[in-house]
């Protein structure tokens, strides 16, 4: 066997760089996926996306088989354990290259940093592909040579970069020759992996694949995409694509995806579908925050982008904030996000900013709390869009916006689910209230009142930010 073949976040034959490019010698592959207890809990990797991880590999391992790549699954105790156990596999198959997609944040770019060493000084050829990212960190700058701290500026560069570029998916690897001594892991070797870990299966809601992802993919784009911006912001309507968990495994690829787009408007990129182009922005906000983790790594250390907002003076009440994770905020909106999440493993984009801005502008919780949460939670948890969501939300991070912007979640509950047939969904106790009545309900003892108080906790949370020592001045 000549090449091996990392795969982590990139569970998909096609589109896969560093796959492709190691089958393109037809010399032999063999692919090998490390599952890594501790990593498990250092990232908040929540049981229902593990489970999601299970699945995808028992479908990758088949579909790799059929191009004649064997799939090894390795479970090690600790970080330090992953680079020897890679090397082991290298030369278990006299492999002379070693090939993986490359992962952006601090903890990752560390861990392949000493793969990367350990094998190149054993006389093996190290070849990092970049895949999450379609314009590579550090490639996006400003005129004077720095990184961008704000979205709008970072899109424009960001599309003057790839607009003329072809957006050309790579297809599947080549098949190899048959090595018969090498056969993919079993089901049971992979269930394996997972045995010190709670899982928590959802896949009649998430079927796993790259084939579902697909399969989505393109149902969104034939089907929502033109109603995109008109339709993503409202949780009671199927109005958004449902394709993060996807993209946070990588049985879908961001060129994938924008290739999708791009073939639906005849390779128009800002033209006059809107639906298409605020998509796009959306796929740009995925990159973005990658760029961030790179360019700001304080983000990976549990600290503030905005070094000065350390200073805020943060709550840390417990009750507060259980009230918040089970849904008993006395707020029907945050509260009915809140059981979908629970429920399902996902939430609603425009309700992930509502409930995160009422955790940290109005509870006043530390928004490293609620980022912690969510991982244990998301199906489609990633880091990066996870932290730059709530550092966003806190005015920690990268919103343009000044500190007093709070949404307040009542008016956002009566714009955005006008009828309360989302909140009637998760909170069916409220179902029978009329559709004013329902974003703030009267006083009743089947629900709670509201933990604080949205005017007066608004009041003081900008009192607090207009006080940080980098604005005061």
């Amino acid at each position: 066997m000549t090449a091996v073949v990392w795969l982590r976040h990139d569970l998909r034959v096609r589109d896969n760089p560093a796959l492709f490019n190691a089958a393109k010698a037809g010399q032999g592959v063999i692919a090998v996926y490390v599952h890594c207890d501790a990593y498990v809990r250092l990232h908040t990797i929540a049981p229902v996306q593990l489970d999601f991880v299970r699945r995808h590999l028992q479908i990758i391992a088949k579909d790799l088989a059929s191009l004649n790549i064997p799939l090894r699954v390795i479970r090690v105790q600790k970080p330090v354990e992953i680079a020897p156990e890679l090397l082991r596999v290298a030369q278990t198959f006299d492999a002379e290259y070693f090939y993986f997609n490359a992962e952006y944040p601090l903890n990752e770019l560390n861990r392949d940093l000493a793969v990367n060493q350990l094998l190149r000084d054993n006389g093996i050829l190290v070849k990092r592909c970049h895949d999450r990212c379609m314009v590579p960190p550090g490639m996006i700058r400003n005129g004077q040579g720095e990184p961008y701290k704000v979205f709008t500026a970072f899109k424009k560069k960001w599309l003057q970069t790839m607009m003329p570029v072809a957006i050309s998916p790579l297809g599947l690897p080549a098949k190899q020759p048959l090595v018969s001594a090498f056969v993919s892991a079993s089901e049971d070797e992979i269930n394996q992996l997972f045995a010190a870990q709670t899982l928590r299966d959802l896949s009649l809601l998430w079927p796993a694949g790259e084939d579902e992802a697909c399969r989505r993919l393109d149902v969104f784009v034939e089907k929502s995409l033109t109603d995109y911006q008109d339709r993503r912001d409202f949780p009671a309507i199927d109005g958004t694509s449902s394709l993060s968990p996807y993209f946070a495994v990588g049985s879908l690829s961001p060129r994938q995806a924008l290739s999708a787009v791009l073939a639906y408007t005849h390779g128009d990129w800002d033209g006059g579908n809107a639906g298409a182009n605020c998509w796009i922005s959306e796929l740009i906000w995925r990159e973005f925050y990658q760029h961030v983790a790179v360019d700001y790594p304080q983000v990976c250390k549990r600290k503030a982008m905005q070094a000065h907002t350390e200073a805020f003076p943060w709550r840390y009440d417990p009750a507060l904030f259980s009230a918040w994770c089970e849904g008993k905020t006395g707020i029907p909106i945050v509260d009915a996000a809140m059981r979908q999440l629970s429920n399902t493993g996902w939430m609603h984009n425009r309700l992930r900013m509502v409930v995160a801005m009422f955790l940290t502008k109005n509870c006043q919780i530390d928004w490293r709390w609620g980022e912690d949460y969510f991982m244990s939670q998301l199906i489609d948890g990633e880091f990066t869009a996870n932290n730059g969501g709530w550092q966003w939300s806190a005015s920690t991070g990268t919103d343009a916006a000044p500190y007093f912007r709070i949404f307040n979640p009542i008016s956002q509950s009566e714009r955005f689910d006008p009828n309360g047939d989302f909140i009637r969904k998760w909170l069916p106790e409220l179902a029978y209230l009329s559709n004013k009545q329902i974003h703030n309900p009267p006083a009743m003892s089947s629900y709670p009142r509201p933990i604080v108080d949205l005017s007066a906790s608004r009041k003081e949370t900008i009192a607090l930010f207009a006080k940080l020592p980098a604005l005061a001045h």
